[in-house]
């Protein structure tokens, strides 16, 4: 048997691997439990091996690689169409990722280290408790809202409505004040937490280059630096910045045909979070003249007279894409646009 690609299904307990050769041809297919999983490939000679990306793949990745193999992470949503329909089960998902990962135009996700592994740890830790703090201070608005105490919108405006809650406590009744302290306790711990999370990525953002670097670029902060740092360990695996922001997905979708072209909406492909925190650095570009000039501030005008300022955000996300990748590729400073 001369093994060249290995398609590698992962689950917690129970694998499927599917092998072929140079040729394509099935060598074997079966199905492996943890602990044979790395004993089977370290008995392989050094071979092509195809990783769906999820939660799991890195450290497998990173095991594999160690064991000789060349490994590529592949998005799930590229092997799809590689799945033979009406036929979903471990076998075929092994066989698609084992058809997926030889094409020459796919795209692969970068193998991440266990220490960037780590510092994304902290973007999706402080996230969740982000998305946490919202619903507290949703629930303790439309709580007051339904005794007449009515406050707009906003984070800091519930803070002033927390620092009040004295003064209107006699006019609520005694189980309302113990749920309201409820949520005033659980908000502060949340801020607490959040607040700690943001000073370590403070610290890693001052010692680290790459983030030094990415934070020249205006709209880019302590936050998104480190985000990217950690993501795109090697901007090699793209050819170009517009690719780059493609795997973002922050280039339209196509929809032509017959020699007419249709440009829709952005895909939204890719890293949901990083797209997230780009476009929300871009709202800030939009937002202040001293940073649009730094940007491109004439394109960014003569865009806001024809757009909505979220669409020209979006815009300027796809530039700023397009710089990060340029200066992680070359390590230059981001240069300020000249009129």
């Amino acid at each position: 048997m001369n093994p060249a690609t290995v398609g590698l299904d992962l689950a917690k307990n129970v694998f499927h691997v599917h092998v072929a050769d140079a040729s394509g041809r099935t060598l074997d297919s079966k199905k492996l439990s943890r602990r044979e999983l790395l004993p089977f490939f370290e008995s392989l000679p050094p071979c092509l091996i195809g990783i769906e990306a999820c939660a799991t793949a890195h450290n497998w990745a990173r095991q594999l690689q160690r064991a000789g193999h060349d490994v590529r992470l592949i998005p799930p949503g590229y092997v799809k169409p590689f799945v033979r329909r009406g036929a979903k089960n471990d076998a075929t998902d092994a066989a698609a990722i084992c058809e997926a990962v030889t094409r020459p135009n796919m795209r692969f996700v970068p193998i991440k280290s266990r220490e960037d592994q780590a510092f994304l740890m902290l973007h999706r830790a402080r996230g969740l408790l982000v998305r946490q703090r919202t619903m507290a201070a949703c629930a303790f608005r439309a709580h007051l809202a339904e005794y007449g105490v009515i406050v707009a919108q906003g984070r800091h405006r519930v803070d002033a409505l927390v620092a009040k809650l004295d003064e209107i406590r006699e006019d609520l009744p005694e189980d309302a004040c113990f749920a309201l302290d409820a949520l005033v306790r659980q908000l502060d711990a949340l801020n607490r937490q959040i607040d700690g999370i943001d000073l370590r990525l403070a610290d890693i953002h001052k010692t680290n280059s790459i983030c030094r670097l990415l934070a020249t670029i205006p709209g880019i902060g302590p936050i998104t630096a480190t985000a990217f740092a950690a993501s795109i360990p090697d901007p090699s695996a793209f050819r170009s910045g517009r690719e780059f922001a493609a795997w973002l997905g922050l280039t339209p979708r196509q929809n032509s045909s017959g020699g007419k072209h249709r440009l829709g909406g952005i895909t939204k492909q890719g890293d949901r979070y990083l797209r997230h925190l780009l476009v929300l650095g871009a709202r800030t570009v939009v937002r202040y003249p001293k940073a649009r000039s730094r940007v491109d501030g004439p394109w960014i005008e003569a865009l806001l007279e024809r757009r909505r300022p979220m669409v020209v955000a979006v815009a300027v996300a796809n530039k700023l894409a397009r710089a990060i990748w340029a200066m992680l590729s070359t390590g230059e400073v981001f240069r300020t646009a000249h009129p």
